[in-house]
């Protein structure tokens, strides 16, 4: 028999209270107690009390095992009740903090001395609230011993996570950002995670950051903060919040060098709470400060480490009859005054790099790419491959290298380019040597973005990119995105939505499409990136990650604002097409 639970939640407990070692802890009893500052309010998010009743006498093994999971959906958030429901021994060492099991049902619980309980549709998270995906479905069985404990059944063993329904989950979290570095501290890389909505969130979005980007992610992200820390937050006096990190001695001074990085590190973490603008740090009671006696820090802290790319152009380029054009609206396209924009070298794709100088163009046989400044009219066009089969777009990312995919028989073949060297190759677990379709590389070039093509349809995997400084040195095994678009899915094209989630161009019928966003770590997408349907025949997208961009839907005579429920339209000039940012 299956039971639905409609009431029930996820990481709420995720550290609605203190913090410890990195993580965050759940309160043992008591009403929630703000010690930070944050934005919502109980009705903004849908909270409502649940006092969950202590066991029962004389209930049942599966009764026990039922109410315990009830008990682990009290708010405000309390471990006490859900604990009473294990043996003394267990309590001690039962660990919740250690991460989420979500469910969206289960099967009712069976057994007597060992009682299971079988999820449907079950994730997980870590404790820092990032999403670790789908359980496998040997996990989804979850089994609890219970034994007497003075004539009354209580479970001896327990997952170290709250196990809970993904509707409380959707209904009390948000999805934010955990800003770390690259390993060559250029540029911030954002770490998507997910923190309760309402007062706790900057309690938890610094305690998240303060547990780091974790072991799987060496050599792609580095933070800067004391790891093994746990902090404290005062009640805010009007905008400004005071931050205690605690590394019981263990962190030695910051150099002004860490202290900006700090800074950034935090700035671009706490800007996503409107009610902060400002803040200050002290670690181990030491106040943090730079070079002039700073120790008050503007939450717009830090713009040359943007992710997006520092002042990074906004600017739209595209091919007209053959020839760069440049404006900065759709309808302003205008040719620029380089070598490709003045002299037909029969280009047929292109990418533009960052601040809008350098252009690197795919020749319309696939085989050659040329390499060219966007500007000057004595310039020339210097080929950077040659006697490839078929070249796709190319792509930059704010390091200045260059990332290539050639489509060769033996499939994709993915290479870098950095200055004026030679093209180095890649390997890519479970995207080189497929039959791929499209692809993208973040800005921050921390992650590749593949749409690959298979029998059963078109899948995006994405996979993370280590270097060693900045040295690349490999690239991780790929991991699907998956959405409730069904498995014959065939994908026009990809775009940046944000430096954390990418749109995806797809066909619904013969001129119907869907523009649906996808986190690059595989979470449910959630009600705020709900796809937009557009009717009309598109051929391509043009995505920034820049919050303040727009996500073009791009047909053979305009573009259609996929970013906006308005879907404004806007016309292109005579011949334009391959309407693109940098990037």
């Amino acid at each position: 028999m299956s039971r639905r639970r409609g009431a029930v939640a996820l990481l709420v407990l995720l550290g609605l209270l203190g913090v410890t070692t990195g993580c965050v802890s759940l309160p043992e009893a008591g009403p929630v107690v703000e010690t930070g500052a944050g934005s919502g309010d109980a009705e903004e998010v849908g909270q409502y009390y649940f006092d969950p009743p202590p066991p029962p006498d004389g209930a049942s093994p599966t009764e026990i095992v039922d109410r315990f999971l009830d008990a682990m959906t009290a708010f405000p958030v309390t471990t006490s009740v859900a604990r009473q429901y294990l043996t003394p021994e267990f309590q001690e060492s039962w660990s919740p903090k250690d991460g989420i099991i979500t469910y969206s049902d289960f099967l009712s619980p069976r057994g007597s001395s060992r009682v299971t309980v079988t999820l449907v549709g079950a994730a997980r998270l870590d404790g820092a609230g990032r999403w670790r995906g789908p359980l496998p479905a040997y996990d989804e069985v979850l089994s609890f011993p219970v034994e007497l404990v003075d004539g009354q059944y209580r479970i001896a063993s327990a997952p170290d996570a709250l196990v809970v329904p993904q509707s409380w989950f959707e209904q009390r979290y948000q999805r934010v950002a955990l800003y770390f570095f690259d390993p060559n501290a250029r540029v911030l890389v954002p770490e998507p995670a997910f923190v309760p909505r309402g007062d706790q969130l900057v309690s938890n979005l610094v305690s998240a950051l303060l547990s780091g980007p974790g072991p799987e992610l060496s050599r792609v992200a580095t933070t800067f903060l004391p790891a093994g820390s746990s902090v404290e937050l005062s009640v805010p006096v009007g905008d400004v919040v005071d931050i205690s990190i605690d590394a019981s001695g263990s962190a030695p001074a910051p150099t002004d060098e860490a202290v900006r990085l700090i800074v950034a590190q935090l700035a671009w973490t706490l800007r996503q709470v409107p009610t902060i603008q400002r803040f200050r740090v002290s670690i181990d009671g030491r106040p943090m400060q730079l070079p002039g006696g700073l120790t008050e820090f503007d939450v717009e802290a830090g713009p040359e480490y943007d992710p997006a790319g520092y002042q990074a152009t906004a600017r739209l380029f595209g091919l007209r009859d053959g020839l760069l054009v440049s404006g900065g609206s759709p309808d302003a396209l205008e040719p620029t005054d380089g070598p490709l924009g003045t002299r037909d070298a029969g280009v047929r794709s292109f990418a533009v790099d960052l601040d809008g100088t350098t252009v690197a163009a795919v020749a319309d046989s696939g085989a050659t790419m040329l390499r060219a400044p966007v500007r000057g009219v004595e310039e020339t066009a210097v080929p950077v491959v040659t006697g490839a089969t078929d070249l796709l777009p190319p792509a930059w990312d704010v390091s200045g290298r260059l990332w290539l995919v050639d489509r060769t028989a033996a499939g994709a073949r993915f290479s870098t380019v950095t200055g004026e060297g030679r093209p180095l190759p890649l390997r890519i677990p479970g995207v080189s040597g497929s039959d791929v379709r499209s692809f993208l590389v973040s800005r921050d070039g921390s992650r590749v973005v593949a749409v690959v093509r298979t029998s059963s349809g078109d899948q995006v995997r994405v996979s993370r990119v280590r270097y060693d400084q900045n040295r690349l040195v490999s690239a991780s095994a790929s991991q699907r995105l998956r959405w409730d678009g069904g498995e014959d899915v065939r994908i026009r094209a990809l775009g940046w939505r944000t430096p954390t989630s990418v749109a995806v161009l797809h066909r619904l019928a013969d001129e119907l499409f869907e523009v649906r966003a996808l986190s690059v770590d595989g979470a449910p997408a959630g009600a705020e990136a709900a796809a937009t349907t557009l009717r009309g025949r598109f051929v391509g997208l043009a995505g920034t990650p820049v919050a303040s961009g727009t996500v073009w839907a791009v047909t053979r005579t305009g573009l259609v604002d996929a970013s906006s429920q308005t879907r404004d339209v806007v016309g292109l000039p005579a011949g334009v097409g391959s309407v693109r940012y940098v990037g």
